[in-house]
């Protein structure tokens, strides 16, 4: 049975009037990648900080949480030591190169010099920077920084690594490449938290994802169970609202569940039947069948409109 790394039972934060997080519970098994998906807003950044120390968790009758054991409310310490922390921002230093942000870190846990100078080595190699060195901040590509983060985040050898939209902005080469390294973190047993407003990212990396939305926690899984119990199998996209009314008094769309926005009509059914008859009454409409995937299934668990914080 594989150890649980980390315990949440009904935590909530409130700022002021705004709650951002609310009675949300959950369980990480380690060695894992467990993801968070969610709109802006919905809390994932705010959860990251309860469970590292960095925010405080309203005292809540029956709230806890646990980290390899540890509680963050009184050994925010003992969670550092044993965490990697990859933040939203590259927060580095551009008036040191690539060593000196990377040796300035190890100080934080008190690596001999000696210890230091090895493991930057080692993970300028894992993540390919190492003809990067002695480069400035301000010479290195966004990719580059971003490897740069990480790779400072696992200084330390942490058992946890926190992602908060680890590739957000980075180019598909970038992100695959980032990808690949967490995969090989993963077999190495260093336990994952991801959040990602990529939906291609969570459904490779993660053997778990919970989807929030203003707070809660509304649905999770692995995601191939998103998928299965949670949406059709195929989903017909109609863009253009001019095409809506050829097919609106169909008896096949009665059939199906519809999804409509402004411009774009989306038509969900395990039936491929309905997508044969319903493509004959499409001639010169543009239109496209496709399997459903995560974002189908965000879209249906959080809805369209935009939140106030978005």
């Amino acid at each position: 049975m594989s150890e649980i790394a980390i315990i949440v039972k009904n935590i909530s934060k409130s700022f002021g009037k705004v709650q951002a997080v609310r009675d949300l519970s959950f369980e990480v098994k380690a060695g894992s990648c467990y993801g968070f998906l969610g709109p802006n807003g919905a809390g994932k950044t705010t959860m990251m900080k309860m469970l590292y120390g960095k925010c405080t968790l309203d005292n809540v009758n029956g709230s806890s949480v646990e980290v390899f054991g540890y509680n963050p409310v009184k050994e925010e310490l003992a969670i550092k030591y044993l965490s990697g922390v990859v933040p939203q921002d590259n927060n580095l230093d551009d008036e040191l190169d690539v060593i000196g942000n990377l040796m300035v870190y190890s100080r934080f846990y008190s690596l001999p010099r000696k210890v230091a100078k090895s493991r930057i080595d080692y993970l300028l190699d894992f993540m390919e920077l190492t003809d990067k060195r002695k480069a400035k901040i301000k010479e290195l590509s966004g990719g580059m920084q971003r490897r740069l983060v990480i790779a400072r985040a696992l200084m330390n050898n942490p058992k946890l690594l926190i992602l908060d939209e680890p590739t957000t902005g980075l180019d598909p080469q970038v992100r695959h490449l980032i990808w690949d390294k967490l995969r090989q973190l993963k077999r190495q047993q260093t336990t994952i938290l991801l959040t990602t407003h990529y939906m291609e990212e969570a459904f490779a990396l993660c053997d778990t994802i919970l989807i929030m939305d203003k707070g809660r926690g509304v649905m999770r899984g692995s995601p191939v169970e998103l998928l299965e119990q949670n949406v059709e199998k195929y989903v017909l996209e109609i863009t253009g609202s001019h095409t809506f009314d050829m097919i609106t008094d169909s008896a096949d769309v009665q059939a199906v569940r519809v999804d409509r926005s402004a411009e774009t009509m989306r038509l969900y059914s395990d039936n491929e039947q309905h997508w044969k008859q319903l493509a004959s009454q499409l001639e010169g409409a543009h239109y496209y069948l496709r399997q459903t995937n995560l974002e189908d299934v965000f879209l249906k668990a959080t809805g369209r409109e935009l939140n106030e914080k978005q």
